[in-house]
């Protein structure tokens, strides 16, 4: 299956061996997996260690194992690291509705409220990192510190899909998700071989570990879940079709307030899906120390391509007591 929309190509391989006893979600590990209960939903988490909250954030088309190797690097470094999956994807609810980006980012701080925490470091990947820019300016008192990946401030991302062809030709495959029920038959067909390959397509040149088969057996069946492919496409599906719409237009006047929490922003520097010009504008809306990191040569999922650079440079960020703008 190739769909031009998706500027895909390529052969993939079937599934290999079926997933161990914990399913396609709650994989083996140092980790620990547990559900939470947080702003009417239900939302799994896998944690590890222990002392200040790290909240770990992931994006399309993956789920909360995209964090595996910062899990284990925070818990090593003196953090209680928690990857939660977001609502409708992994082992957390799919709700029949609920997917604008003010609910989802609800769901993240009504999570670290159940964890019994005052408030976290939030770090999020693609629509994750969205989500964390939103928490941030909706409930600054719980967000402790901001690491966004490879998204651009949600201002900026939409200036920059609507005004740039460019960027708005990278993220095609946002456009052809506003097609009803197509997409969700695309992204599982062949046993979710298109999110393989959009993970491939998407990733830097430099990393030839990553994507390993391992690595996309467990995404292509995370995705395969009932629903899971509906649920995933549901939030860019709000981002696009409420531009003009009275709920769009308020979302996007409340971000005009200022994120004022020191942030780390880290993008590859061959990211396809976002381009670096896209995010590179977003420190305009901090009020706070901003720092922006370029990873030479990485493309759209830095922490898994190069995991112990970024767990480097996202520890040391969250270490230092007085991080530069």
């Amino acid at each position: 299956m190739t769909d031009p929309d998706f500027g895909t190509s390529g052969p993939v391989r079937p599934l290999g061996p079926v997933a161990g006893p914990g399913g396609p979600v709650r994989l083996d590990g140092p980790w620990t997996h547990r559900d939470v209960a947080a702003n009417g939903a239900r939302f799994h988490i896998a944690e590890q260690g222990d002392g200040p909250l790290v909240l770990l954030l992931h994006g399309f088309p993956q789920f909360w194992w995209t964090w595996r190797h910062q899990l284990t690097a925070l818990a090593d470094a003196g953090y209680r690291a928690v990857a939660m999956d977001l609502r409708g994807v992994g082992g957390s609810d799919r709700t029949p509705r609920g997917y604008d980006p003010a609910n989802l980012a609800l769901d993240v701080t009504g999570v670290i409220r159940s964890l019994g925490e005052p408030d976290a470091a939030l770090v999020g990947h693609d629509m994750g990192g969205y989500l964390a820019w939103t928490a941030a300016v909706m409930r600054p008192k719980l967000v402790r510190r901001l690491v966004v990946s490879s998204m651009p401030h949600p201002r900026r991302w939409r200036s920059s899909m609507l005004s740039d062809f460019a960027q708005s030709r990278a993220g095609s495959h946002i456009w052809g998700f506003q097609r009803p029920w197509v997409p969700e038959r695309q992204l599982v067909a062949d046993d979710a071989a298109l999110v393989a390959r959009l993970i491939r397509d998407w990733s830097g040149p430099r990393t030839p570990d990553f994507p390993d088969d391992e690595a996309m057996d467990v995404y292509r069946r995370a995705m395969c879940i009932p629903s899971t492919a509906h649920c995933s496409i549901e939030p860019y599906r709000w981002m696009v079709r409420s531009l003009a719409r009275p709920d769009g237009v308020q979302f996007n006047r409340r971000m005009k307030r200022p994120v004022r929490v020191p942030t780390l922003h880290l993008h590859g520097s061959l990211d396809p899906a976002v381009r670096t010009r896209s995010s590179a504008g977003s420190g305009q809306y901090v009020e706070a120390p901003y720092r922006w990191r370029l990873f030479d040569g990485l493309g759209h999922f830095p922490h898994e391509e190069d995991p112990v650079g970024f767990s480097t440079e996202l520890i040391n960020w969250l270490k230092d007591p007085e991080p530069d703008r």
